[in-house]
């Protein structure tokens, strides 16, 4: 019998607070029959295996070798959203994440010395689970985020070395124009850009730096791995003051009597 199916079935049903009646009503077979795959009796057929996926929102796949009552909230919502982020295709691929002993979402942190292991392990649950966490209160709960160590000067005026948290994007469809995403590369690993979307019709996105001096390029969907929105950024580099419109004024000012001085210098020397 398989371990994690029978376990799997029963969780989902209670999850929504279904009978065993209501549920074998839903997909049309027997209350017994149903009984006896909860209670490892038995085990469905592939017909039923497709019944069970339908209903639930969940691959075979998962159904049969995750124990899915594992799973934090956040995952658990996105599975029943039916959301597949890589746009085509029929396997749903749940973010490896961390949770604190209230089963919050923590805020795992990849740093600079991190961001090469992450290329490699983003998907392997071992892996996160060693990456540092913290909470942010004034977040969403009910949300996932991760904090990048972002390098290079391509997104100034966010300085190089700032800590940038982004949340999860699991449709990117939804990804909007204009705005700034983490992104997880297949070749360059994590970059940082603001992004333009053209997904639905070409199957591609524009990446764009704030920095004027790199110019836009475009990836392929099947390039990305993971998307994160951007949310805030911490930083330890003071910003340079702007200065108000007649303190600016007044500095053009003494910059141009400075000059003037230094020509009437200069015409005196050559008199």
């Amino acid at each position: 019998m398989n371990p994690f199916l029978s376990d799997n079935i029963r969780f989902l049903r209670k999850r929504k607070n279904l009978t065993q009646q209501d549920l074998a009503d839903a997909i049309n077979i027997n209350r017994s029959t149903l009984n006896g795959y909860e209670n490892r009796v038995s085990e469905p057929g592939i017909e039923e295996l497709l019944k069970f996926s339908t209903f639930f929102h969940v691959s075979i796949d998962m159904l049969v070798t995750k124990d899915i009552s594992e799973m934090s909230e956040f995952q658990l919502s996105q599975i029943e959203l039916g959301a597949d982020p890589y746009i085509r295709g029929s396997s749903l691929r749940v973010l490896a994440t961390t949770v604190n002993n209230k089963n919050i979402e923590n805020i795992e942190l990849v740093n600079e010395k991190a961001k090469a292991g992450y290329k490699l392990g983003f998907a392997d649950p071992e892996y996160i689970k060693v990456l540092p966490t913290f909470h942010l209160p004034f977040l969403s709960e009910n949300k996932k985020y991760r904090t990048f160590q972002i390098s290079g000067d391509s997104m100034l005026p966010i300085p190089d070395k700032s800590y940038v948290t982004a949340e999860f994007v699991q449709n990117w469809n939804l990804i909007r124009n204009r705005h700034a995403y983490v992104i997880l590369t297949l070749d360059d690993g994590i970059v940082f850009k603001v992004v333009e979307n053209r997904i639905k019709n070409e199957g591609k996105i524009i990446l764009h730096s704030l920095n004027p001096e790199y110019k836009p390029y475009e990836i392929s969907v099947s390039e990305i791995k993971e998307v994160w929105k951007f949310v805030n950024y911490i930083s330890s580099e003071f910003p340079e003051p702007s200065l108000p419109k007649n303190e600016l004024q007044q500095s053009i000012n003494e910059v141009k009597k400075d000059l003037n001085e230094i020509k009437n210098r200069l015409s005196l020397n050559k008199s």
